[in-house]
């Protein structure tokens, strides 16, 4: 049977009008050997590396469809991870911008990441409640660590101890020992959620961020280590009643740990840094050396800080120390030895504060060089503002060197049109109206406007028209980007406009309870010779309800009204006499479209419904469940009756309005989407969302099949449901605060079933061969043996060695997951291969690694079975005896390594893999130097 109807695919074409999302956080990301000048932000589902010098976009790292949650870039700078809504961590390459890991866990958005000092281990919270340490070299998880009861806000490696800080929404702030993983402390010293944390001080201090205006300050000792005799030991502070710096004098139960026998780390508050904003701390950080301290509210205030080393506190203590001896001698007392000591203000000192232009959501510090602290700001607005900080000024003051803000707009764009020839786009927010190019999506023109509801572009493409919230009618022309005239048309908002099929002119509708007919002439400017177009009211029709949306039928001889009772009028243009009334909506009519040929009009309202009426007698054809959400826009495919519709459930649907189906859902806004608009070509869709993002789409070659496309949805829907089901359990395994890092994922069953698939065939093979040998053992001649094509394809190789290199492909990600949900009657053949090939020497790491969870996971059914006695026997003298060959074959090489390198250096007395200790010295000094400068300025 053939096709009855083909319809053509529309595919994401590109996002713009987006500078960065508002949902992560913004990070320096060292490129092309540069710190310092390219940032990396959240945009929706990507990520974008500005280059805050020239403000353009230098590399887009892809995601899926889930929306960017969080960023940590690594500490050699080669990669950045990125955490998503949905759970999944990915690990890019920032020099090919290519995915090279991908980590799945998390059952929920990923909200903190954290790299060890080396960058070999990642660490992940999650709104969850979860944290997750996974090895990044690799590419596996380590271990998950349960014990918060809220959403982890903050995650911290150790760098000298293997320890990890977490504090959450629990208002807890745990400390976890990495080698037994288990929590050992608690910190319940906070009333409210713990929104940030950061170390200072070379680990020896904790400072905590909560709802409050308070910075709250511990100092950390830890245990095990020995106290050297030539370490000084300076005297602590305890506060300061000053507003830079404040003792918390409450009487409050700071910690839950208060055993005679303290371990690992001890915890003493010391006191509190007194914010200036009074709202909760959002952002909490330090620059990498831990010199440099800030943070920031809900507000548009970044507060900078400044960290005194060891040494510039011990300095400190002297000069003191030397004025109360001064002092003490001019009194004639006692030598005040024990009463000095530094307060809190004078160990963290207040630097300045950073007004931004809009509310923070983020920040990164980064000092360079010279010795400027550089600051970056990712604004709430679509902005990223960059300052510096010169520390060697007397008063430091923060300078805007940069702001990236001519790629979007900085509210929401709440109407979008297109010119004539399908080339323009014209997109209008609260505060400007913009012009892009379609096929470059540059910004050509930026005008600013009062706040836009509805647009069009003037027949010619060289005027457009704005109708605002304040009920203005503004005229714009193109190639000056000025304002040629602006009217008050409506003494409430300008809510609709449509053009006249005419061309000679428009309507409009608004919240005054009016429609006004507006018709264009010419008349004549008084600042130049020529004439410039300008807009002439002929004719009003009252109406007793807000105007809500207005549309022309095509032959101009109908206007359709929809008002604010939920029904939609229709009138005769000419007489404007009442013709229909379309009544049927639970809830008011926000958007509707009349087909080109003008027999159906499509109505969307705010009860998520969508319902075609015939313009003939005005009976309702079909009504359809559009959306999950008010459906925000809706327009006719030009010369079809094909439809599109946007809601606030951040989906847009094409239907059919003759066979009233649902053919295809455009899925990539993160939030409601508030209007969109088709080319006349019907080619092109553009979309807005509240996630300030500008979304083409682009009609292709391609032909959709309803069937097909039902089928894709159910599988998608199954691949979610599989994620969402109960993870597999480890026999004997108590749910503690410690499990498995990996779950269970449509790829980790897919990559089950492969192994499944290759072991059948292993089997079948297996029985084939004797058959064959005694076929050939009772014919008394060699019989050709018939070679499976899947062997062939892989060039005639063995059946073991066939599951091998399925096994091999497994990604190291999802080896365990894939391994758990195995059924335990292909693990008895699994190691009797893994034995033959562990004799072999191949892939001994990766061998031994699947052997021993799979011990972990079966033991009790291994070591029950009798059958296996022999293969586990045989395998623990194989693997014990390759694994050491392996270690010997490994520390010989790096012997020969070592030796090469003394070699090397003894020939061209240079330093080779190494850092040159000398120029490491002397930089020290210098940074010492200037470090001596900026004290004495601060």
């Amino acid at each position: 049977m053939g096709l009855t109807r083909q319809y053509l695919r529309y595919e994401p074409a590109a996002l713009f009008g987006l500078v960065a999302s508002a949902r992560a956080a913004v990070a320096f990301v060292a490129l092309r050997g540069e710190r310092g000048r390219y940032v990396a932000v959240p945009a929706c589902e990507h990520v974008f590396v500005w280059d805050t010098r020239k403000g353009e976009k230098v590399l887009i790292l892809k995601g899926l469809k889930q929306e960017v949650s969080c960023l940590c870039p690594s500490p050699d700078g080669l990669h950045l991870a990125v955490g998503y809504e949905d759970g999944a961590v990915r690990v890019f390459n920032l020099l090919s911008g290519e995915s090279t890991v991908t980590f799945n866990g998390h059952r929920a958005a990923v909200t903190a990441l954290q790299y060890d000092h080396l960058g070999g281990r990642l660490v992940s919270g999650s709104k969850d409640t979860e944290v997750i340490v996974w090895d990044v070299i690799n590419e596996s998880g380590l271990y998950r660590l349960r014990g918060h009861k809220d959403v982890i806000t903050q995650v911290l490696f150790l760098k000298e101890k293997n320890l990890l800080v977490t504090c959450a929404k629990d208002t807890l702030v745990k400390w976890w020992d990495l080698d037994t993983q288990h929590c050992f402390k608690t910190l319940v010293g906070h009333r409210a959620e713990v929104w940030g944390m950061a170390l200072l001080s070379k680990e020896k201090r904790l400072i905590t961020g909560s709802a409050d205006s308070e910075l709250r300050v511990w100092d950390l000792t830890y245990i095990q280590e020995v106290q050297d005799p030539d370490e000084p030991e300076f005297k602590k502070s305890k506060g300061s009643s000053s507003p830079g710096a404040e003792v918390n004098t409450e009487d409050e139960t700071l910690e839950l740990d208060e055993h005679p026998e303290e371990r690992i780390v001890k915890c003493n508050k010391v006191g509190s840094i007194m914010r200036e904003g009074r709202d909760r701390v959002v952002t909490l950080g330090t620059d990498r050396m831990g010199k440099f301290l800030a943070c920031h509210g809900i507000d548009a205030v970044l507060e900078v800080f400044s960290v005194l080393s060891e040494e510039e506190i011990q300095k400190k203590l002297e000069k003191k120390m030397k004025k109360a001896r001064k002092k003490a001698k001019q009194n004639s007392e006692e030598e005040p030895e024990k009463s000095v000591e530094l307060s809190l203000q004078e160990e963290i000192q207040w630097v300045t504060n950073v007004k931004a232009s809009s509310k923070i959501k983020s920040f990164d510090l980064i000092l360079s060089p010279k010795g400027e602290l550089k600051m970056v700001l990712l604004l709430q607005n679509n902005v990223i503002e960059l300052y510096n900080l010169d520390l060697s000024a007397q008063v430091p003051q923060a300078v805007r060197v940069s702001r990236i803000t001519i790629g979007g707009h900085r509210s929401d764009v709440r109407t979008l049109a297109f010119s004539s020839d399908n080339i323009a786009i014209l997109s209008a927010a609260a505060e400007s109206v913009k012009i892009w190019n379609r096929s470059t999506l540059q910004c050509i023109r930026t005008m600013e406007c009062e706040y836009a509801l509805c647009s069009l572009f003037v027949p010619g493409d060289r005027q457009v028209i704005v109708g605002t919230k304040t009920g203005k009618l503004q005229l714009y022309d193109l190639a000056s980007g000025s304002l040629i005239e602006s009217l008050n048309a409506h003494d409430g908002a300008v809510w609709s406009i449509a053009l006249s099929p005419d061309q000679h002119g428009f309507v409009t509708g608004g919240a005054d309870k009016c429609v006004k007919f507006w018709e264009f002439e010419l008349v004549k400017d008084e600042s130049s010779v020529q004439k410039r177009l300008s807009m002439k009211h002929v004719r009003i029709l009252q109406l007793d309800e807000d105007v809500l949306c207005v549309r022309y039928s095509p032959n101009q001889k109908l206007l359709a009204v929809s008002l604010l009772d939920c029904t939609v009028k229709v009138f005769y243009v000419d007489t404007l006499k009442f013709f229909l009334s379309l009544y049927g909506h639970k809830l008011p009519v926000l958007c509707m479209d009349i087909c080109y040929d003008g027999t159906l009009i499509a109505t969307g309202s705010a009860d998520r419904n969508v319902k075609i009426w015939g313009l003939d007698f005005g009976d309702c054809h079909r009504s359809l469940f559009a959306h999950d959400d008010s459906v925000m826009y809706l327009q006719f495919v030009p010369k079809s009756h094909l439809f599109f519709t946007a809601g606030k459930d951040c989906k847009i649907k094409q239907w059919d309005a003759d066979k009233f189906e649902h053919i295809q859902t455009l899925e990539g806004h993160h939030q409601e989407v508030w209007c969109l608009a088709l080319s006349p070509s019907g080619d092109y869709v553009v979309s807005a969302s509240h996630d300030k993002s500008l979304r083409l789409w682009e009609r292709t070659r391609e032909p959709l099949i309803l069937e097909e496309e039902r089928e894709m949805q159910r599988e998608a829907e199954y691949e979610e449901s599989v994620a969402k089901e109960e993870q597999p359990v480890v026999a004997g395994e108590r749910q503690g605060e410690t499990g498995l890092a990996g779950k269970k994922t449509i790829e980790t069953i897919k990559a089950a079933e492969r192994i499944m698939e290759a072991l059948e065939l292993y089997r079948e093979e297996t029985a084939k061969l004797k058959e064959h040998k005694a076929i050939c053992k009772a014919a008394g001649k060699e019989v050709p043996f018939p070679v499976n094509p899947i062997l062939r394809a892989y060039g005639n190789i063995t059946p073991s060695a066939y599951v091998l290199e399925v096994f091999k492909k497994v990604k190291s990600s999802e080896l365990e997951e894939s391994l758990l949900v195995l059924p335990f009657s292909y693990v008895p053949d699994l190691l009797r291969l893994f034995n033959e090939y562990i004799q072999l020497g191949s892939d001994v790491e990766l061998l031994c690694r699947a052997l021993l969870f799979l011990l972990k996971i079966h033991f009790g059914q291994i070591t029950g079975n009798q059958m296996l006695v022999t293969v586990i026997e045989n395998l623990k003298k194989t693997t014990i005896s390759r694994v050491s060959e392996a270690r010997d074959v490994l520390g010989f090489n790096m012997a020969g390594l070592q030796f090469l390198q003394r070699e090397i250096e003894a020939k061209e007395e240079v330093t080779f893999f190494a850092d040159a200790t000398e120029r490491f010295e002397e930089k020290k000094r210098k940074r010492k130097k200037k470090e001596k400068m900026v004290l004495a300025v601060l």
